[in-house]
């Protein structure tokens, strides 16, 4: 690709002769392969101890895989997913992963233009392929919102996935067609599956996804020759599997009922849950938590702000008003009757009633381990120092 760091891979280079040609180091590569092993077990899916062994099944494979070609299109969109790639935290591991592709086509970062670019596109879509887009496709008005060099973005998208091997979809736009398509959607937009049937088309949603998680998927299909496991949204399971709730810094102040009512007071400077805020985290499966942006130093949550749920299909039109709790929003696993103080102080309930198990438990084991002592045991014939709820036996069970 021109402007890239790297020198082009030569066609007959296994990865591995590629890297050390670059003057990439084991220690580097495996490095890298650590990471997107890392990445790729943030859903869950890798069992403890499993992490290791998946590096190293990364690193085997990537040392003789092939470069692939991609073509990567860019439709109604604001470009900021391709900034998300280009852009994290590590450049370093962005550009070396980006350069095991052949990245034939991408208008935002090639150097030619005009008839040039269309010649490189045309050229690329002929061989066997991996298609990204971002984006989303206008259907109205016979698709005129949306026209690359005299062709409309359906037009160009269905001729690009004709070779395709899968399609990855990155973004809300190309997942679902994100704020074009909300209500009363003006220009008919669509995401890319609403498209291309005949091909596998894997969605990587998020407005912006973050950067770690497209360049993984991109090295999955690298790795594995195939796109990664899937839920029932296409969304992979490696970052996809669990929702932002599940994983939120926050989480403990969410059970114990303690939450911010407003950006400025006493409760948001103690970083409280922001639930009552219009967080949709309960409802949002995004793996912001665990791998988080810049290097993993934060996500809107973390810096005080509610998650707009921009991973799930339709968010702009479900999950607004932004900054106000939906009560009848879709939760998965929880009671959406339920409003935020019932469910803390449900918690709070909870952990009441477990300290008068345990404290009823205390009582009944010391009667029995006291023969002589009669049935009713008052308080006073408590040992001494012992109160009721307060287990003193020092004895291991």
């Amino acid at each position: 690709m021109p402007g890239s760091p790297f020198d082009l891979w030569k066609e007959e280079e296994s990865c591995a002769e590629y890297l050390t040609r670059q003057g990439v180091s084991r220690r580097q590569f495996l490095s890298l392969c650590g990471r997107v092993a890392a990445v790729l077990g943030c859903g869950g899916l890798v069992a403890g101890g499993r992490t290791e062994a998946l590096a190293k099944e990364i690193a085997d494979r990537l040392a003789v895989a092939k470069r692939p070609v991609v073509v990567w299109l860019q439709l109604q969109e604001c470009t900021g997913c391709l900034e998300s790639a280009i852009r994290s935290g590590d450049r370093t591991i962005e550009s070396l992963i980006l350069s095991m592709v052949s990245l034939e086509y991408n208008e935002l970062l090639m150097a030619p233009s005009g008839e040039q670019a269309n010649a490189v596109l045309n050229k690329a879509i002929e061989q066997p392929h991996l298609l990204v887009v971002n984006g989303s496709i206008p259907l109205r008005d016979n698709g005129v919102y949306c026209v690359i060099g005299g062709e409309t973005a359906e037009s160009l998208l269905r001729r690009a996935a004709k070779n395709a091997a899968a399609v990855l979809a990155v973004g809300a736009c190309a997942h679902y067609g994100s704020i074009q398509a909300a209500h009363p959607n003006p220009t008919g937009a669509v995401g890319v599956a609403d498209i291309i049937k005949d091909r596998p088309v894997v969605n990587l949603p998020g407005c912006p996804p973050i950067g770690e998680v497209i360049t993984a998927t991109l090295l999955y299909y690298l790795v594995y020759g195939h796109t990664p496991p899937v839920d029932h949204d296409g969304r992979p399971l490696f970052a996809y599997s669990q929702r932002i709730h599940d994983k939120c810094p926050r989480r403990a102040h969410y059970d114990a009922g303690q939450f911010v009512a407003s950006f400025d007071d006493d409760n948001a400077r103690k970083g409280y849950c922001l639930y009552k805020m219009g967080c949709k985290g309960p409802a949002t499966f995004a793996p912001c938590p665990v791998i988080g942006w810049n290097q993993g130093t934060g996500f809107p949550i973390r810096a005080g702000h509610p998650c707009l749920g921009c991973t799930e299909r339709l968010f702009f039109d479900r999950m607004t008003p932004f900054y106000k709790r939906i009560p009848d929003l879709d939760v998965p696993g929880v009671s959406v009757e339920l409003t935020a103080n019932r469910i803390g102080a449900a918690a709070a309930g909870a952990s009441l009633a477990g300290v008068a198990v345990h404290s009823a438990a205390t009582v009944l084991r010391k009667r029995q381990s006291r023969k002589e002592e009669p049935e009713s045991l008052p308080l006073a014939a408590l040992g001494e120092g012992d109160t009721p709820g307060q287990d003193n036996d020092t004895t291991k069970e």
